[in-house]
């Protein structure tokens, strides 16, 4: 993209920037004023809460701000819709919510014809049921079809649901071996799928690194090999362009709390491809997915729709706050916040190349930003102990091992300033860290 600030000097050259030159800090910060000026998606910021302080939000992909107009309306729910029309209110709305919210985040996040996505339980429960309900499907079909391939630096609950699936079916776990500061790419995938593939479980967007993953190549490759594969959402839905349809996806899940702003522990989403709803039998049989649930009947019998995936009772409260920031995707559009996204952290980038690189801190995501999803991790062997000190500051990343200070940006409710000084902040910390380290604090 172009741009009118400081050139990002290339990495790897040996380049450095006098770390306190003010000349370049305020050069920085004129240029983030200005890209603040020039954003479409700014308008946004106020809507959401404590972003007119100064503390700086570096964390929006584990838990993103909630929007002002998400407390009001899960405090006039509490009083007017579940304290006024108490369980009248199941028959007037509530039913209906997962499939509504859902199909609203298939059209508006993950470009999804309605009938494909609801809304459920936690994302691990529902990586289970879906990666259970495709093994068991394949098994069936192929009984030597034993193989669940997965990466070893997928997200822990990930790596834990296939593995506790392998060992109740009788499979085995095949593993691709992924640099941490990258992910699984074609070349890796091609190799490890084959006539034994059951299902393939990627994350679309790698949750230490931010490796965009190229979802409709390694999808036609596990379709090549005859396995289904499933996608993790979690760190690409609200901040990068999903096609789940266009793609060919089969199955998918995704958490609503991080850049669609539900709040802790709000219920996730999962997307299954039409033409597998009446397959696949999900393994945790519940009342909410069979055809007449209040029929109370002695059989099991699911409905042949998305909603044969629901368990129990809807996390009614849990998918309000949701429905605010979806308004904000619909209305601004996915192709706009990824324009904006891809600037934060091109803007991050370059500030850590000027004020980190010198330090000796090193860029663990891909330096590419169309192979980069929504944050960037910076690596440093000090950064456990510089981000314990930034949250005393209220500048608030997150730390993942090994050694990564991980900057999210949430193109709603980030700007550039608060970037600018919040790696201003990191620096000056960092500098204190390795001070005292040197015997010099």
């Amino acid at each position: 993209m172009a741009r009118d600030g400081p050139h990002r000097p290339h990495r790897g050259t040996g380049a450095r920037v006098t770390p306190d030159s003010r000349s370049t800090f305020d050069s920085q910060l004129a240029f983030a004023r200005r890209m603040d000026r020039a954003d479409g998606l700014a308008h946004y910021r106020k809507r959401f809460v404590g972003a007119e302080t100064d503390l700086v939000y570096f964390d929006g992909n584990s838990l993103g701000r909630p929007p002002v107009s998400a407390v009001e309306r899960v405090e006039r729910f509490l009083r007017e819709d579940w304290g006024g029309r108490l369980i009248r209110g199941w028959d007037e709305a509530w039913l209906q919510l997962p499939t509504e919210i859902g199909d609203r985040i298939g059209r508006a996040v993950i470009e999804a014809t309605a009938g494909q996505t609801i809304i459920g339980d936690s994302t691990t429960v529902l990586l289970y049921k879906l990666a259970r309900a495709a093994v068991d499907a394949q098994l069936a079909r192929d009984p030597a079809r034993r193989e669940i391939v997965i990466d070893t630096d997928n997200f822990p609950t990930d790596r834990y649901v296939l593995d506790g699936i392998a060992r109740e079916t009788g499979c085995r776990l095949r593993w691709i071996d992924v640099d941490t500061s990258s992910g699984v790419t074609p070349e890796q995938l091609a190799e490890a799928v084959g006539p034994e593939t059951a299902l393939v479980v990627v994350s679309h967007v790698a949750y230490r690194s931010a490796y965009l993953a190229d979802a409709p190549e390694l999808t036609r490759i596990a379709h090549d090999a005859g396995a289904l594969i499933l996608w993790d959402l979690c760190h690409s839905a609200g901040s990068v362009p999903v096609k789940a349809d266009l793609w060919g996806f089969d199955l998918a899940v995704g958490c609503t709390y991080k850049y669609l702003n539900g709040g802790p522990g709000s219920p996730a989403f999962a997307y299954v491809r039409d033409d597998l709803q009446a397959v696949l039998a999900q393994p945790i049989q519940g009342w909410w997915g069979t055809t007449d649930m209040f029929a109370m009947g002695p059989e099991y019998r699911p409905v042949p729709n998305i909603r044969r995936f629901l368990s129990g009772t809807a996390p009614v409260v849990g998918m309000l706050a949701m429905e605010e920031t979806l308004a904000m995707i619909e209305e601004a559009g996915m192709p706009a916040l990824r324009a904006k996204s891809i600037a934060l952290t091109e803007f991050a980038i370059t500030l850590a190349d000027e004020w980190l690189a010198p330090l000796g801190v090193t860029l663990a995501s891909p330096a590419d930003p169309e192979e980069r999803g929504g944050h960037v991790t910076l690596h440093h062997d000090a950064m456990r102990e510089v981000t314990a000190r930034l949250w005393q500051r209220d500048v608030i990343p997150d730390y993942r091992d090994p050694g990564g200070l991980r900057v999210g940006l949430s193109p709603l409710s980030t700007s550039f300033e608060e970037v600018h000084r919040g790696l201003g902040l990191t620096r000056d910390v960092l500098r204190e860290v390795l001070a005292e380290r040197a015997g010099l604090g």
